[in-house]
């Protein structure tokens, strides 16, 4: 059961202050749910935010002005606290968390970060705002996670469904994860038809697919007659799309990143990170995504 309920005429959206993360899309018409479960036999979360932090760093540490930070989890922290409430409404939600005296321990900046949640007609808008309140240059990484049923009933296998990228390329290519998490030198080449990737269990048996999400900003899941029953729109740099290795789960996480795990070998400063972002002291930074059903 969530924290908190939002409703619109067509949808219903279940959020919990725990990572102010996304539990539950259902439809109101027929209470169709597109979200996973959560259930802990394939992978125990939902939607969960990566911040400030996406993937794994080298090491599990990073450098910052002479500075070692170690023992950094994958995708930090943010995920795994409490955000607290700040606004609700009956088709909207907002949520904020603030730097404490622990996480500047493992991560130097005083920072505020906001996510809200506000439901548009079938669709749901998440909306990020990263405050830099320190007296410093702040350096992060910052991504989505939603794991969405497939196939549609959250039963059987995937083999069948298609990913549509919505693209005219006919390939594309995913740098392969290391078994440490880091980005290798092998990249995977796979096929496309008319934009689509064809879905089996087997394409996520080496982790996630990390794609350069240059010319894509839409991918849509569709069932094997091509039905297209499920969208995420986004305009970021990088896009994850993953299932848990050799476990056939029946969801596919569609994951549009602001950055990514550190290339296998990296050792350089926090603000050398490829793909981070930098913001100002005193600035702002603004991003959402959509989904859609």
């Amino acid at each position: 059961m969530a924290d908190y309920i939002i409703k619109n005429e067509v949808l219903e959206a279940g959020i919990n202050k725990k990572g102010a993360e996304l539990v539950s899309l259902i439809r109101n018409s027929d209470n169709r749910q597109y979200m996973w479960s959560g259930d802990e036999k394939y992978w125990n979360r939902v939607s969960p935010v990566l911040f400030p932090f996406v993937g794994k760093l080298n090491g599990q540490k990073y450098k910052h002005e002479n500075v070692w930070y170690e023992g950094i989890a994958q995708h930090a922290f943010a995920r795994d606290m409490e955000f607290t409430l700040t606004e609700k409404k009956e088709d909207s939600i907002w949520f904020q968390l603030e730097s404490t005296e622990e996480t500047q321990k493992i991560y130097p900046f005083i920072f505020k970060f906001e996510i809200g949640y506000q439901l548009e007609a079938n669709s749901i808008k998440v909306i990020w705002k990263v405050h830099n309140n320190s007296q410093q240059t702040m350096y992060f990484s910052l991504g989505a996670h939603p794991a969405f049923l497939c196939p549609e009933n959250g039963t059987g296998s995937k083999d069948g469904y298609f990913i549509n990228l919505h693209t005219d390329a006919e390939s594309i290519d995913s740098g392969e994860l290391t078994v440490d998490g880091l980005l290798g030198d092998i990249v995977n080449t796979f096929s496309l038809k008319d934009g689509r990737l064809n879905v089996t269990d087997e394409i996520f048996d080496k982790d996630a697919l990390v794609l350069n999400a240059a010319g894509i900003k839409e991918v849509s899941l569709e069932n094997p007659q091509k039905q297209e029953y499920l969208s995420v729109s986004f305009d970021t740099p990088l896009l994850g799309i993953w299932s848990p290795a050799k476990k056939a789960a029946p969801f596919i996480c569609i994951e549009p990143w602001y950055g990514r795990c550190d290339r296998e070998g990296f050792m350089g400063n926090l603000q050398e990170r490829e793909y981070g972002n930098e913001l100002k002291v005193g600035e702002t930074f603004e991003k959402s995504y959509t989904i859609k059903i």
